[in-house]
């Protein structure tokens, strides 16, 4: 089972749903880490602009978060990580990996996203009273966006395909990056389903043609749920804002496993309105996830 089931809130609500962020949780580590970041860097290999952009005048801010993560990492996790050569080079124990702190060749945040699991993106206002923007990001595993579309936009429009942001969580999300406390970081969660396990997914959300239909019979092994543990904390030096977004994901039949997990997530998905199951992709099958996890929870 994914650690993060974001639909236990019970019926599905548009909402932030933040809580309060112990810093010493910030990053998260698992069995998983050696394969996901060899997927950074080969994703990195392949197309480096479609993973990591930043604007002029970010660097300030990715070398806070940089500094931050050197930080953290050897402290919070010291069987994998150490610090040589008086804080100039860290070490990833487990492969060798050295990463030069002081070589400029990279955005200090590029260098940052290829050392944790989590995406990495920072906002920041473009003046007194402006709306933050997205001004630098280290995106790896998209779920179903591009980051070349995002970067520079603010809030309002990095979330317009989303269906009645502007109406229910635009104002509140704008004033909420306004006043964010650097004592007071948080975290929330989000999900999705696929029909691809790929983490890197670039494809705009809304309904696709599947072939074959997926149907109730093969709905646990063709589905995937995604969860997102994402997190958002003050830059003390820079003021911007770090969002973090770590995605963990499991075949649908992982979570049918478990009968309340399994109620739980069709007690969501069937009071989710329309134009929301649109946009998650779902519409095609909705009533064929639904049928197996009725199925699973009365199990």
């Amino acid at each position: 089972m994914i650690p993060y089931v974001p639909f236990s809130q019970g019926p599905y609500r548009m909402q932030m749903g933040l809580a309060g962020l112990d810093l010493r949780d910030w990053i998260q580590i698992d069995a998983d880490y050696g394969a996901e970041i060899a997927e950074k860097f080969r994703l990195i290999a392949h197309d480096h602009d479609a993973v990591f952009r930043a604007l002029p005048g970010s660097e300030a801010m990715g070398a806070e978060v940089l500094a931050l993560l050197v930080d953290h990492l050897p402290r919070r996790f010291p069987e994998r990580f150490a610090i040589e050569g008086d804080d100039e080079v860290l070490v990833e124990r487990e492969t060798g990996r050295r990463h030069d702190l002081r070589d400029a060749a990279l955005h200090p945040l590029d260098r940052a996203g290829r050392l944790v699991q989590e995406d990495l993106c920072v906002m920041a206002p473009s003046g007194e009273g402006e709306a933050y923007r997205l001004v630098a990001a280290s995106v790896s595993f998209p779920a179903r966006w591009a980051l070349a579309d995002k970067i520079g936009r603010p809030l309002a429009a990095i979330h317009g395909p989303v269906p009645n942001y502007d109406a229910r969580l635009g104002g509140a999300m704008d004033r909420f990056f306004a006043v964010l406390r650097t004592d007071r970081p948080v975290w929330r969660t989000n999900w999705s389903m696929h029909d691809d396990p790929a983490l890197f997914q670039t494809a705009p959300h809304g309904d696709r043609a599947v072939t074959p239909p997926i149907g109730v019979a093969d709905a646990g092994t063709r589905l995937y749920l995604r969860s997102e543990r994402q997190t958002l904390r003050r830059l003390p030096v820079t003021g911007a804002v770090l969002f973090t977004i770590r995605t963990y994901q499991c075949p649908l039949a992982t979570i049918a496993a478990d009968p309340e997990a399994a109620s739980l997530l069709a007690g969501q998905l069937a009071t989710m309105p329309a134009e929301t199951v649109a946009y998650k992709g779902l519409t095609r099958h909705r009533d064929a996830v639904l049928a197996y996890l009725k199925t699973a929870a009365a199990a």
